[in-house]
């Protein structure tokens, strides 16, 4: 378990640190209200686990800590919206079309309410 723990870790660190200066980089390029930089890291970390997935899928070339140290700690890193991504695309990929409207639907009205909520309780 330590293993697979400081596997993520490593990866989260590799990956947090990417999306920072990926993300930070790409905001100063345009002078935008729309979180440009973000919203390229979240399409990037996409490609990235949908590569990462497929070619453990299709090849098998991947043991489980290297998806561990790839998808969950870098790509976790880099942007967990890649991995509500690959969720949603699996529940797609089998079938499961109103749990992934469910999911889907739940998970972005339900965070920004979390955040709408925590920046209410930030004030009190």
């Amino acid at each position: 378990m330590i293993k697979q723990i400081l596997l993520v870790g490593f990866g989260g660190f590799i990956g947090s640190a990417a999306r920072y200066l990926l993300s930070g980089t790409i905001t100063k390029w345009f002078l935008t209200p729309f979180p440009v930089g973000t919203f390229i890291v979240n399409i990037l970390g996409c490609l990235l686990i949908g590569i990462i997935y497929g070619v453990a899928s299709r090849f098998g070339w991947l043991t489980e800590e290297w998806r561990l140290f790839l998808a969950t700690g870098i790509c976790g890193g880099f942007t967990t919206f890649s991995a509500f991504a690959l969720e949603g695309f699996k529940l797609i990929e089998i079938s499961e079309y109103w749990t992934f409207a469910g999911y889907t639907l739940l998970s972005v009205i339900l965070c920004l309410l979390a955040v709408f909520f925590g920046v209410g309780l930030s004030k009190l």
